[in-house]
C-alpha cells in the first residue's frame, strides 16, 4: 500500500475511532473527556482544539463561553489561562492568566477543589506552577516537570501527551546547552506517536514541526507539515506554521503559498486598531520565500501590506502580550525593507544612527560595498562595532565582523577581511542554523562565498558556498555564487549542475543578470 493510500486509510480509522464530539471540520480532532458536558463541552474542546494551533484570541473565545454555560467548569479557566502567551517566545507575562485563575477561585485550594477528577487536577496543579509565583525560567520548568508526573499516569492520553510535549519545548530556553536538542527530540517523539496514532490531531502536527525546526531534523517533520494546514484551516498560524519546515528544504512555492493562504486568514479575523497578531509570521516569511522565488512584485507587496495595517493600528498593544507582539511588528516593517534591498541587490545606503536596527546597518553595509562608498561602509561599521563593545553579542557580533570583512574587502585587504569572515564563523558554529527566514539578513556564509569570489578566491568560496546551501537549499543567491566559483575553477559539470538549479527556481525572469548568466553558460555547453 502506499503512502497516500496508507495514510487515507489511518486517517479514516482514526476519525471512526473518536468521539464525534470531539471532531471539527476546521480545526482537528482530539479526544479530550472531561467532567463537562453538553455546549460547555463542545466549546472546551474547540478552544483546546484551536490552542493547540496557537490562535489565542479563538481559543479564548472558546473557553470563556463554556464558563459562561458553566462557571464552575475548572479546564475552561486552565484553558484560557494558556491562551494568552506564545510558550516558545522569551516574553510570557503571567498578568492575564493569574486573573483568569482568580476567577474561577480565589486560591489555589479552592480552584484545585473545583476540578473533580484527579486528572482535572492535575492539569490545573501545572498552570499554577506556571503562572504562579518565581522566575519565569523556574516555573517554566516547574510546568514541564509537572506534566511530565501526568504523563507518567496517563501515558496512553493524547491530551496529557500533547501538552507535555508543548512544555519540554517551552522549557528549552530554560535549560539550555546540550539539553536543548535532546529536548526537542524528546518532545517531537511524543508528538509523532500522538501524530500517527491521529494523523488528524493539530498539536501532534504543530508540535511536530516545531521540535524538529531546523536544516537537520526538518525531514522527520514533512509529513506533519504537508498536513497541518488542513488539519486546522480555521486557523492563521496552522496555515504559516507548515512552512518552517518547507523554508528547510527551499520549497520557495509552498513558502510563499501557504504564507499567502495564512495571511488571508489573518486578515479576516484582524480590526483595523489591533495588534497585527498572526499575520506578523506571515508578512514576514511570504515575503522572504517571494524574494528567494525571484518574484520581486509580490515581494514589495508585502511591504506594503505591514506598512498599511502599522498604519491602521496594527502596534496597538493588543493586551497583556501586546508590548513584546509590538516590537516584533516594528522591527518586521523594518526587516522586510531590509530584506528587499539584500535579496534584490537593489543597493540602497540609509543614514547610520544609533536607533538604526542590525539589519538596517547590514544592509547598508552590503550597499556601501557594493556601490564603493567607503564612508558610508566605515560609518556602518563602526556602528555595529560600537555595539559589540556594549556588550551585545550573538548575530550582533556576527554582522559587525561582516560588516568589517566587507569594508576590508573594498580596501584590498584580503587577508584581513578573511580574517573577520573567520571570526565571525567562531561565532555562528554553536548556534542552531537558522531557519529560512534567516538572521543575518545576508547569510555568513554565502556573503563569505561571494566575497572569495570578488577576492579571486574561488576554491574557497565553494567550500562556503557548500556550507551555505547545507544550511539553506536551495538559496538562489548561494546557487549562482556556486556556479560561478565552480565555473571560475574549471568545473564545468557542477558548473551547470548549479546553474540549472538556478534556473529552475528562477525561469521565465529573463530580467534577472543570474538568469542571463545562468542561460548563456548552459547554452556554451550544449
Amino acid at each position: 500500500m502506499n503512502f497516500l493510500k496508507r495514510l487515507v486509510v489511518i486517517t479514516a480509522l482514526a476519525m471512526m475511532a473518536m468521539p464525534a464530539t470531539a471532531q471539527f471540520d476546521n480545526v482537528g480532532s482530539i479526544d479530550f473527556p472531561t467532567s463537562a458536558s453538553g455546549e460547555a463541552q463542545q466549546h472546551f474542546l474547540r478552544g483546546v482544539a484551536i490552542l493547540h494551533s496557537f490562535g489565542w484570541e479563538q481559543a479564548v473565545e472558546q473557553f470563556q463561553a463554556a464558563q459562561a454555560i458553566d462557571p464552575d467548569f475548572a479546564l475552561a479557566y486552565w484553558g484560557e489561562s494558556l491562551s494568552y502567551n506564545h510558550p516558545l517566545f522569551s516574553e510570557m507575562d503571567a498578568t492575564e492568566p493569574r486573573k483568569v485563575l482568580q476567577r474561577l477561585g480565589a486560591t489555589r485550594a479552592e480552584r484545585l477543589a473545583k476540578a473533580p477528577t484527579e486528572r482535572e487536577k492535575g492539569f490545573l496543579n501545572a498552570v499554577e506552577i506556571l503562572w504562579g509565583e518565581g522566575e519565569l525560567d523556574e516555573r517554566r520548568i516547574g510546568y514541564m516537570e509537572a506534566m511530565e508526573e501526568l504523563y507518567e499516569q496517563y501515558p496512553n492520553d493524547h491530551e496529557v501527551a500533547a501538552f507535555y510535549s508543548l512544555a519540554i519545548l517551552s522549557a528549552r530556553s530554560a535549560a539550555g546547552g546540550d539539553l536543548d536538542y535532546r529536548m526537542a527530540i524528546r518532545a517531537g517523539t511524543i508528538a509523532l506517536d500522538i501524530f500517527n496514532a491521529n494523523p488528524l490531531h493539530p498539536g501532534a502536527a504543530h508540535y511536530t514541526i516545531h521540535s524538529f525546526d531546523d536544516p537537520i531534523h526538518a525531514p522527520l517533520a514533512l509529513e506533519a507539515a504537508y498536513r497541518f494546514a488542513d488539519i486546522a484551516p480555521a486557523v492563521s498560524h496552522a496555515r504559516h506554521m507548515p512552512t518552517h519546515i518547507f523554508i528547510q528544504h527551499g520549497m520557495w512555492d509552498l513558502v510563499s503559498g501557504h504564507n499567502q493562504s495564512a495571511y488571508d486568514a489573518a486578515v479576516e479575523l484582524w480590526r483595523p486598531g489591533q495588534s497585527m497578531g498572526d499575520a506578523i509570521h506571515s508578512l514576514d516569511w511570504g515575503q522572504y520565500g517571494d524574494l528567494q522565488r525571484g518574484d520581486y512584485e509580490h515581494a514589495r507587496l508585502w511591504i506594503e501590506r505591514i506598512e498599511t495595517m502599522s498604519r491602521q493600528g496594527g502596534f496597538t498593544d493588543g493586551g497583556a502580550r501586546g508590548q513584546a507582539g509590538a516590537a516584533r511588528a516594528l522591527n518586521t516593517v523594518g526587516l522586510t525593507r531590509n530584506r528587499y534591498i539584500v535579496d534584490t541587490e537593489e543597493w540602497k545606503i540609509q543614514e547610520v544612527t544609533e536607533d538604526s536596527p542590525d539589519h538596517e546597518l547590514l544592509a547598508t553595509a552590503l550597499s556601501a560595498y557594493h556601490l564603493e562608498d567607503e564612508a558610508a561602509l566605515a560609518a556602518a561599521e563602526q556602528e555595529l562595532k560600537r555595539r559589540v563593545d556594549e556588550g551585545k553579542g550573538g548575530y550582533t557580533a556576527i554582522m559587525a565582523n561582516q560588516a568589517s570583512a566587507l569594508l576590508h574587502a573594498g580596501m584590498n585587504h584580503p587577508d584581513v577581511a578573511v580574517g573577520f569572515f573567520d571570526q565571525a564563523v567562531e561565532i555562528i558554529k554553536p548556534m542552531a542554523p537558522p531557519r529560512g527566514s534567516a538572521n543575518p539578513i545576508k547569510p555568513l556564509y554565502e556573503m563569505y562565498g561571494e566575497v572569495l569570489v570578488d577576492l579571486g578566491r574561488h576554491a574557497d568560496a565553494i567550500e562556503q558556498f557548500a556550507i551555505s546551501l547545507e544550511r539553506m537549499p536551495n538559496r538562489p543567491r548561494s546557487l549562482l555564487g556556486m556556479a560561478r566559483a565552480q565555473a571560475a575553477t574549471g568545473n564545468s559539470i557542477e558548473a551547470a549542475e548549479y546553474y540549472q538549479a538556478l534556473l529552475n527556481i528562477w525561469e521565465g525572469d529573463d530580467s534577472f543578470e543570474g538568469v542571463i548568466e545562468a542561460g548563456n553558460y548552459l547554452d556554451q555547453g550544449d
